[in-house]
């Protein structure tokens, strides 16, 4: 399971994200084929197979640059036939300063080495809101995820998240 670096929303924000996960999951029990993500509602920044817990205190710094403020845009999937619907984290300069910090003090304990699509230069800063879904039932679903259009928010919270634990520890 993948261990990664987790940027976390405000109760506000995280509130709004979380209404979309209920309506969603209102498609599900329709059936429609969707699996809304466990857990709380997060940016990963970095992810590896296994992360050292150094980084604890290595990230403290940024974790003390919090709270940051955050513009949740459209609508972005990744996939084709099995998408994965998310909305997009539009990339402020702060944002992709501390997502480079993130990659800069947590590098050697990344472990084997990080994933690529979380590199510096190749993240898409976004939070996921459906797994799995179907292309074919994509405009139900985009009903629901592309409203607002666009909002703002904060984050508030960085953690490391060990996936083979499902273990979360807060930064900070």
């Amino acid at each position: 399971m993948a261990h990664s670096i987790e940027l976390l929303f405000d109760p506000d924000t995280e509130a709004v994200l979380r209404r979309m996960w209920d309506d969603l999951g209102a498609l599900k029990k329709a059936g429609l084929p969707i699996r809304i993500p466990p857990g709380r509602p997060h940016v990963t920044v970095a992810v590896a197979q296994r992360i050292a817990p150094d980084v604890d205190e290595l990230l403290l710094p940024v974790a003390r640059e919090l709270p940051l403020r955050c513009v949740i845009g459209a609508p972005v999937l990744f996939g084709r036939a099995n998408v994965v619907l998310t909305r997009l984290i539009v990339p402020s300069r702060e944002l992709l300063d501390l997502h480079a910090e993130v990659h800069r003090l947590c590098g050697p304990h990344l472990l084997p080495e990080p994933m690529p699509n979380s590199l510096p230069g190749h993240w898409t800063a976004h939070v996921t809101l459906a797994r799995r879904m179907d292309a074919a039932h994509l405009n139900a679903a985009l009903a629901i995820a592309g409203r607002p259009a666009q909002f703002e928010g904060q984050f508030t919270g960085l953690r490391r998240w060990d996936g083979d634990q499902r273990v979360e520890y807060q930064l900070g």
